[in-house]
């Protein structure tokens, strides 16, 4: 009975190439002896493997084929072969070329290869064939008419392989993939029932119609036989992790900061109280834009205080940097090193009505880093602030500590560090599992008077982070090399989770 069901379940191309298998046939045969197209009979095989009626096996084989040049040789003859058929007589050079159609390159290297072999002799600059000429027998030309063939069948002709391979696109070999068929127990039984080709395959309005499908067999329905796998649309990973990571500050009760990834210096270093004669600012570390080479600073208040701060530390009890600042070197464009510059500008544009309040961003930054397993130098940032008197070190940590925790991470630890623009300042760091090392994911701390008092009009506590999102996103996506974020591999596109933290 499981054969007869079985027997109704076969596609019509598997009923095709069902009654011409035999063990061991290799794909070619099955293509020639049905008449179908290739994929059609491969599909029509990994049909038949699925129900377990063959198995298929695949093997990797070296076959030397003709290339161009031999194409053309097997009609016409080798060019030594033709310049030797043209010694009917004495010939000049000249004579030879024109009637063996030969060209300088073929001529020049028939010449040397019959005078090396003693099969021509030279005088006067004419040549004639020499005794041994007259009896060389074409053995390349046979050789090459026996093309392709696979290279452990060589053989005694591996000779005249290795002189052919030296030439120029005469031969070629190609690692070639062969399918075999192997019959199963199944399907030796399944050879010995009758299969018909009279069964509706497809209802179609013409066959209900007619009446067509009276007395008729309808194929059924294979719901056990494996079925490719499909891949729904999704968003890339990376953006599905960006709009989780937003979700949590937004969650937390944070508004999002947006800005452009083109800044001026003085936003994207100056209000950071970062002098200008800082290495940061050096081109081994930033990207600065060729045109338009410079922005517009804002209002002329402003920009007097974070000056002043620079020279003198103006009213923030700082002696400030004790250099003259330069306005030029404030209007130099930038992409932006840090998505800290909108921190800085929300900071500017605050009054005290809306205070206590707290600000996120998560955008791109760039910076010239070299390129490594932990290092890109395009990334995204996450970036914080909360502004409130009433803020300290100790909530710092704390909204940290939440943020990494809904990440996924269970134990975060805080390393004390240095910015120009923070004090206290840290680096949260996680353990990587794999290489046993801590991994650094960004700095924090509280924004220095010498930031925040020109911008806001007086000093209060504001609470600033900035961190590398891709490097908190790794483990989840078993990712162990910042470099394969952004290598968008289909395979591994589609086969990644989805976020579900």
């Amino acid at each position: 009975m499981y054969i007869n069901e079985l027997i109704e379940t076969l596609h019509p191309l598997e009923r095709k190439v069902l009654p011409v298998l035999k063990e061991n046939i290799e794909l070619k045969e099955l293509i020639n002896k049905t008449k179908l197209e290739e994929v059609e009979v491969i599909r029509a095989l990994q049909w038949l493997q699925n129900k377990k009626i063959i198995e298929i096996k695949e093997e990797l084989k070296e076959v030397i084929s003709l290339d161009k040049n031999g194409q053309e040789y097997v009609k016409t003859g080798l060019p030594e072969t033709r310049f030797l058929r043209s010694l009917t007589k004495e010939l000049s050079f000249d004579e030879i070329k024109k009637k063996a159609n030969l060209t300088n390159e073929e001529f020049n290297i028939s010449l040397g290869f019959l005078k090396r072999n003693d099969l021509i002799s030279i005088s006067n600059n004419k040549i004639k064939i020499t005794e041994k000429g007259k009896k060389h027998e074409e053995t390349k030309e046979k050789f090459l008419k026996k093309l392709p063939i696979e290279m452990k069948d060589l053989g005694k002709q591996k000779e005249i392989y290795e002189e052919l391979k030296k030439r120029k696109e005469i031969i070629k070999v190609d690692i070639v993939k062969l399918r075999y068929v192997k019959l199963t127990e199944l399907g030796k039984k399944l050879m010995n029932e009758k299969i018909s080709d009279d069964l509706i395959d497809t209802l179609t309005t013409s066959i209900i119609k007619s009446n067509a499908w009276k007395n008729k067999k309808f194929r059924r329905y294979d719901i056990k036989v494996n079925v490719p796998k499909i891949y729904p649309g999704k968003r890339h990973f990376v953006n599905q992790a960006i709009q989780n990571i937003k979700k949590i500050w937004l969650d937390m009760g944070f508004k999002e900061m947006q800005g452009s990834l083109v800044q001026t210096s003085f936003w994207n270093f100056d209000t950071l109280f970062t002098a200008q004669d800082h290495p940061v600012r050096e081109l081994q570390d930033t990207y600065f834009i060729k045109n338009p080479s410079n922005g517009n600073l804002p209002d002329k208040e402003l920009v007097k205080k974070v000056k002043l701060t620079h020279e003198n530390g103006w009213t923030t009890n700082s002696k400030g940097w004790q250099y003259s600042w330069d306005e030029k070197e404030a209007k130099r464009n930038v992409l932006r090193t840090h998505t800290t510059v909108l921190s800085v500008k929300t900071i500017s544009m605050l009054k005290q009505s809306d205070l206590p309040c707290k600000f996120f961003s998560v955008g791109k930054v760039f910076r010239n880093e070299t390129l490594d397993w932990k290092h890109l130098f395009e990334f995204y940032q996450v970036e914080g602030i909360v502004v409130d008197e009433n803020a300290n070190f100790r909530h710092l940590l704390g909204y940290l500590k939440e943020y990494y925790k809904k990440l996924g991470f269970e134990k975060v630890r805080f390393r004390p560090a240095y910015f120009p623009y923070t004090e206290f300042s840290v680096e949260p760091e996680v353990f990587h599992p794999v290489r046993k090392e801590w991994i650094e994911l960004g700095g924090a701390g509280i924004f220095r008077p010498e930031v925040v008092k020109p911008l806001l009009g007086k000093d209060i506590p504001v609470l600033a982070w900035g961190q590398g999102m891709e490097r908190s996103i790794i483990d989840y996506y078993n990712i162990k090399d910042l470099r394969e974020v952004y290598n968008n591999d289909l395979k591994k596109l589609r086969e990644f989770k989805l976020w579900l933290r």
